[in-house]
């Protein structure tokens, strides 16, 4: 699937099931969430913290309901997300080409 084929399967689906978009308030807090509960996910699977008895492991559902909310937001408020994910591609390029190369940091 596409990035395009998502957006309009998002917009399918909204209009079929969903009745229609939350506001673009309430999909920004949706987002948030979705984010917050990938970071728990990532906190107790590679950091410090433990899994609480019954708790997911698995980031995948966090990480495609972070892309259902983005993909709603990008709907709504006129975003081409294939465009916008290109032209992030070029500032990246131009900005960052040679950068992360000469970043000790990143040595192996």
């Amino acid at each position: 699937m596409t990035i395009k084929e998502a957006q309009e399967a998002v917009d399918s689906w909204i209009k079929e099931y969903g009745v229609r978009y939350f506001s673009e308030l309430t999909n920004m807090a949706c987002l948030t969430e979705e984010v917050g509960e990938l970071a728990r996910i990532m906190a107790r699977r590679y950091g410090d913290q433990s899994f609480k008895e019954g708790e997911s492991h698995d980031p995948s559902e966090e990480m495609a309901d972070i892309l259902w909310v983005l993909i709603c937001l990008a709907n709504q408020t006129g975003v081409d997300l294939t465009e916008a994910l290109q032209k992030s591609f070029e500032k990246k390029t131009m900005r960052d080409k040679n950068r992360h190369k000469n970043n000790p940091k990143l040595k192996a």
